[in-house]
């Protein structure tokens, strides 16, 4: 007779246990996804929440390292031809099969989508300069309709290269050693970022080539650092 009480007792405490285990559950998943949020400032910008690297336009570096560099139409290029001049960039090499032809194509897009008006300058600089000469970036650059008074491809030497783009662009632009390659077509790893300088050279700001409304957002930043002494 003495079990009868136990049984309803016993199971008023499963049901309590298992109503807090649950709320400590949600807590903890709360907590994370807090947590993830803080720690990625762009997670809502799809939805139009948060912010971008683009938003505040902060001094990153004190301006661009001494090089000469030349473009696809065969002239020489020192950071003093992109004096006065906001300039996007971004690094790729014309035998990639990754995302080097998207972002080609996305800044084919800002070519179209930005005013000639604006003093403005797009650059793509290869990270394969052993290979892409100016005529095999020229031949390339055909392929996307590239206005040469306003868009660049810059090839040179390799440590020039690999100083702007780590000094001056914050870039990452790395040869992929042979028996890490997947394929032939598997020669560097680089960043798959644009970054925008002011016209001293500084850098103010990256973003993603996937980012939504990419072209907006560049467009608008374009027009700030235009507008800026």
């Amino acid at each position: 007779m003495s079990e009868g009480p136990t049984a309803p007792r016993r199971s008023v405490q499963w049901l309590v246990w298992t109503a807090l285990a649950a709320t400590i559950i949600g807590i903890t998943i709360a907590f994370v996804l807090s947590k993830q949020k803080r720690a990625d400032p762009t997670a809502n910008v799809a939805s139009g929440e948060g912010t971008t690297a683009l938003d505040q336009l902060l001094v990153i570096t004190p301006g661009l390292p001494s090089f000469t560099l030349t473009n696809h139409l065969g002239a020489s290029i020192t950071p003093s031809q992109l004096s006065n001049k906001v300039a996007v960039v971004c690094v790729i090499f014309t035998r990639c099969a990754g995302p080097c032809p998207e972002m080609t194509r996305r800044m084919g897009e800002l070519q179209r989508v930005i005013p000639p008006d604006l003093p403005a300058k797009l650059v793509t600089v290869t990270t394969d300069p052993e290979f892409d000469s100016p005529e095999v970036l020229k031949r390339y650059a055909a392929r996307y309709d590239v206005n040469g008074e306003r868009w660049w491809f810059l090839t040179g030497n390799k440590s020039d290269i690999a100083l702007l783009a780590r000094e001056g662009l914050k870039l990452v632009a790395q040869e992929t050693k042979p028996e890490d390659r997947v394929n032939d077509a598997d020669l560097f790893i680089h960043s798959t970022v644009f970054v925008l300088l002011d016209k001293k050279g500084r850098l103010r700001g990256s973003i993603e080539s996937t980012e939504p409304n990419f072209n907006n957002k560049v467009l608008q930043a374009v027009r700030k650092l235009a507008r800026e002494p």
